[in-house]
């Protein structure tokens, strides 16, 4: 495996995990944004990832499966660890809470002195967020890097779209701690060390795998890929969509993101 493939799939992996930074941004030097530019962005990762995931990353771990177990057990195991990538982000999800609440981070705005008490709870918050989001960083960050390793141009499409995802996440953890400290520099790097959280997970997971890489552990490991991005997409990416814009922008997004994604297939093709 060229370094330079491991040293461009690590540069897409950084680049979507440093996107809280974004967000972060955006929350401490602009005291408006539009909700509704959010909501058709996450609609429109989404519509990225779930249509990639469905129809170009399930079927290359089909592929390399069935090759390697023959068509009808291959495609059973590709669905298997489809849905194990599932299970796994989902059980995630229910040891760490989601704390994205856009309404929440939207009311601390109003605060010009917030008292003591409410200090202490925006910075539990803003704490809270920071571990929360961390977590679930991990399996986005080897579900990116594996896709630059293996197909450059399907790696780009999905650090972008996670990056893009990554964005509101920033400001979750950026406005309450600012809040709680009016100190931008800890609002900031607190935003900035949780989307590390994404390059870090893809080199524990290449470190991990690189051992026992073959095309059948390819196949696995792409599979459950695609399902922790249908996952993330149905769960947090159009939930949050909704929450900061209308619905039909968030779907009007996710079928964009679908249109785009599918053009950009059959053109490589």
């Amino acid at each position: 495996m060229e370094s330079s493939n491991l040293i461009f799939a690590f540069s897409l992996t950084l680049f979507a995990g440093l996107a809280t930074g974004i967000g972060s941004i955006i929350g401490l030097l602009h005291k408006k944004f539009n909700p509704k530019f959010l909501a058709a962005s996450l609609g429109f990762s989404a519509g990225v990832m779930i249509y990639v995931s469905l129809v170009e990353i399930f079927a290359k771990a089909r592929f390399s499966l069935s090759e390697e177990y023959g068509n009808t057990m291959g495609y059973w195991y590709t669905v298997i660890a489809f849905f194990s990538g599932i299970a796994i982000i989902a059980i995630i999800d229910k040891l760490i809470p989601d704390v994205e609440n856009p309404h929440e981070i939207n009311k601390t705005r109003n605060y010009d002195t917030p008292k003591k008490h409410d200090k202490n709870k925006l910075m539990r918050m803003g704490l809270f967020s920071a571990l929360a989001i961390g977590i679930h960083n991990f399996p986005e960050g080897l579900a990116t890097f594996m896709a630059g390793l293996h197909t450059p141009t399907l790696g780009i499409s999905i650090a972008v779209a996670i990056a893009i995802h990554n964005i509101p996440e920033g400001l979750a953890v950026s406005v309450p701690v600012y809040y709680a400290t009016k100190s931008r520099k800890k609002a900031f790097v607190l935003s900035f060390l949780s989307g590390l959280a994404e390059p870090i997970g893809a080199i524990i997971g290449y470190f991990f795998l690189k051992w026992f890489f073959t095309d059948s552990v390819f196949g696995f490991v792409f599979a459950g890929v695609a399902g922790i991005m249908v996952y993330i997409s149905l769960d947090e990416l159009l939930p949050t969509a909704e929450e900061y814009g209308e619905h039909h922008v968030a779907i009007y997004g996710l079928i964009s993101g679908m249109a785009v994604m599918a053009l950009s297939l059959v053109l490589m093709a």
